[in-house]
């Protein structure tokens, strides 16, 4: 199986568990005589089995990352840590310039009026940066994704 796939299958089982999550709240109480729409053991049975297949899987692909030359000095895990990072700054400063922009929302002169206290046009040109190179490092993540068998 190729990491790719596993990625995709990991996020299928994570998504079954939420499935399987609602269910489970949807079928915890019923009123006095009633059935529960699903029986709950038969559920948490699902459960248990999906989150023990996923925690195999998960290891599987941290065991993969950690051991894939990504190039000559990282890892794979490496290069998902910097993307991560580019990704998160990303948001911190894209976050920054929606705080910084200033709405005139005055009716009098009286009123406060607010100024940015950030270059915004300088730190946008930073965020575009980031973009550019998340974009980057994703596609030759996918492409690795995509040639590398999972251990």
């Amino acid at each position: 199986m190729k990491l790719a796939e596993a990625l995709i299958l990991r996020a299928d089982y994570q998504k079954r568990i939420q499935q399987l999550k609602r269910r489970l709240e949807n079928s915890a109480k019923v009123q006095d005589g009633e059935e529960p729409p699903e029986n709950p053991q038969k559920l948490l049975k699902e459960l248990n089995t999906i989150m023990d297949e996923l925690t195999i899987l998960i290891q599987r692909i941290n065991k993969t990352n950690s051991f894939t030359k990504f190039d000559d000095e990282h890892s794979l895990a490496d290069i998902l840590a910097e993307r991560d990072k580019i990704w998160n700054k990303r948001q911190i400063l894209s976050h920054l310039i929606e705080s910084a922009v200033v709405k005139q929302e005055r009716y009098s002169r009286s009123e406060v009026k607010f100024f940015s206290t950030i270059d915004i046009a300088k730190i946008q040109k930073e965020v575009d940066g980031l973009s550019k190179r998340f974009r980057e490092l994703d596609t030759k993540i996918q492409a690795k994704n995509w040639t590398t068998e999972i251990k």
